[in-house]
């Protein structure tokens, strides 16, 4: 965690050259030692989650192409988990427009989530389209005991239309879902619980309560 703090009060291409050997020794390694831990976990558990040590975590440099923000490297840590369709042919297909887990790990604040940011307009329209014909089925896996337990319910992170999407029912019952933009969740992750050595257990119990949604989500056609 310093050492981001320290990145973030240095965020130069000279000052991380000279201390990269410290970013994978304290970070970069250690975190595919988590993901390596969680894809043994996952597979014990029968999560249908991929974990895998050079595909999962987010790498630390920036693209700089299209921001005003031209800071080289990322503050914080960051993986996803693809939820592997066992039905569906292998896709490289990652979290985020698929249904599978992340975690992010940061000074400001660390996570615990998943689901579908940003998602492309064919999937977000299929799930508009599930939350209209099928409420009982979305219902079912956003109220889910353990996930609520755990996640409350689900989030478009701030980003929502203003009104119902042209098509459905201005006073639409689940108006909200329907206005989503992302549909994702999560959880603070207490820095006790990111120093824990039960780490990857504890992200195990909240992937597999988050298990119905992430089904859900990855049943959503794409195209």
């Amino acid at each position: 965690m310093q050492f981001l703090v320290d990145l973030a009060g240095n965020n130069e291409r000279s000052w991380f050259q000279a201390r990269k050997d410290k970013y994978e020794t304290l970070l970069k390694e250690p975190l595919e030692a988590l993901c390596v831990a969680l894809a043994l976990r996952f597979e014990a558990a029968g999560l249908p989650l991929r974990a895998d040590p050079k595909k999962s975590p987010f790498r630390i440099y920036r693209d700089v192409r299209f921001s005003k923000n031209k800071s080289p490297y990322k503050t914080n840590l960051g993986a996803d988990f693809p939820y592997v369709d066992q039905s569906a042919p292998p896709s490289d297909e990652g979290p985020h427009s698929a249904g599978g887990g992340y975690i992010h790990i940061s000074p400001e604040g660390s996570f615990v989530g998943g689901g579908m940011w940003h998602p492309e307009p064919a999937r977000l329209a299929a799930f508009r389209e599930l939350v209209d014909k099928q409420p009982a089925r979305v219902l079912k896996a956003i109220e889910n005991p353990g996930f609520v337990a755990r996640f409350k319910t689900l989030s478009s992170d701030g980003e929502s239309l203003k009104r119902v999407p042209t098509g459905y029912s201005p006073d639409h019952p689940h108006a909200d879902l329907l206005k989503m933009k992302n549909v994702v969740f999560g959880r603070e992750l207490r820095d006790d619980e990111v120093f824990s050595p039960r780490l990857p257990d504890i992200l195990v119990d909240d992937f597999a309560a988050a298990m119905p949604v992430y089904a859900l989500l990855a049943s959503l056609p794409s195209g």
